[in-house]
């Protein structure tokens, strides 16, 4: 049934209702404790619900949309507002009675966002550690410099339904809702393949590497540089890498080479600064990760590390990735001749520098000696 559009603003509000309640819900697994709120003199939830409630409501915008203004009462009541009883009006502060205000909007995206701006001061309350944050991420800064389609809390979080059941494998699908092309990379590579087909959770996801609430610009020179680091938190870790075989070294291999030394001194002397050495992104892919053994893209294949090496090193020769020991430690197993060489040179050097010391000593010892004698005589 078609609404009159003077109710636009009003019915409208109510789906930004609580925005910031659910975030700690969707990526902590566990709802913020909140006692039931007060009424502040406006309507019950019950006298909300009983039009909210009624189906299909819907409500024409100027541009030709329609919102629908429907709430499923019991899905509601089963979410993580409805169970912490929290009232419709502690959200909604501007929400008295009949008529309700009227934001005037011909969009749905503008209403979205006015719902955003007038709802948030309100959530503050409960969720302010996360609000904070939030108004931080690059998120809220697309929004201030005028641009609308950056997300808003109820983009992530809807405001009437969200349950503690979502959790990690949800979080590619709720990012997806603006960046589909991106999350749809994620999904047919080796994390998010292990994310969603075998729901392991313990491979990352879009928040373990661009944050929660205080999403930082990916696009900046400090992010690039603070790449390896961010990869490091698993894999240095042998908690967790020692259950697939992989090796806790990657770090510190990389670090010892010349791209990483490089990249390293970057991110502590000129964060800022960008670095056109290549970071583990470079070679190993952003989104698309995929393993090294994969013969697509799979850089443990000559062929393909050559053509990452190419990027680069343009004039790079067949034999070219053969310098590189992919990130392993020199073993009789892996690059013997290296490891051989290494070893040679962990006597050898020692034992020359060993005996140029028992010389200098000794010649020292006997002209002590001769100088007493001379003394002598």
């Amino acid at each position: 049934m078609k609404i009159p559009v003077q109710r636009l603003g009003v019915i409208s509000f109510f789906l930004g209702m609580g925005l910031l309640l659910p975030l700690l819900v969707l990526f902590t697994g566990s709802p913020a404790r909140a006692a039931p709120m007060p009424q502040a003199g406006g309507p019950s939830n019950e006298t909300c619900l009983a039009c909210h409630s009624l189906p299909d409501q819907v409500l024409p915008l100027a541009d030709g949309a329609e919102l629908f203004v429907t709430i499923d009462n019991a899905a509601f009541q089963s979410s993580a507002h409805g169970t912490a009883q929290v009232a419709c009006t502690s959200c909604h502060t501007d929400i008295t009675g009949y008529p309700h205000p009227d934001y005037n909007k011909n969009s749905l995206r503008e209403l979205n966002v006015a719902l955003y701006r007038a709802t948030t001061s309100a959530c503050q309350g409960c969720h302010t550690e996360q609000a904070v944050r939030a108004m931080d991420s690059v998120h809220e800064q697309t929004l201030e410099a005028g641009n609308n389609n950056a997300a808003t809390c109820s983009d992530c979080h809807n405001p009437h339904y969200l349950t503690s059941s979502a959790g990690r494998a949800d979080v590619p699908d709720v990012c997806a809702r603006c960046h589909s092309d991106i999350a749809a990379q994620y999904k047919t590579s080796v994390h998010g393949a292990a994310l969603l087909e075998e729901r392991n959770t313990e491979v990352p996801t879009c928040i373990d590497c661009h944050g929660v609430h205080d999403i930082h610009d990916p696009g900046t020179a400090a992010f690039r540089n603070a790449i390896p680091q961010l990869c490091a938190r698993c894999h240095t870790d042998p908690a967790i890498m020692d259950k697939y075989g992989i090796s806790t070294n990657v770090l510190s291999t990389y670090v010892a080479d010349f791209h990483g030394t490089t990249v390293t001194l970057f991110e502590k002397n000129s964060p800022d600064q960008p670095t056109n050495k290549p970071v583990c992104t470079d070679c190993h892919g952003v989104h698309s990760i995929s393993k090294p053994d994969d013969p697509q893209s799979g850089i443990a294949l000559k062929a393909n590390l050559l053509e990452k090496c190419q990027r680069c090193h343009p004039g790079a020769s067949a034999n070219f990735p053969d310098a590189w020991m992919s990130h392993y430690i020199p073993s009789p197993q892996e690059y013997p001749v290296v490891f051989y060489v290494n070893l040679f040179y962990k006597f050898f050097i020692p034992a020359v520098i060993g005996s140029m010391l028992l010389f200098v000593i000794s010649d020292i010892i006997r002209r002590l000696i001769e100088r007493r004698k001379g003394a002598t005589h």
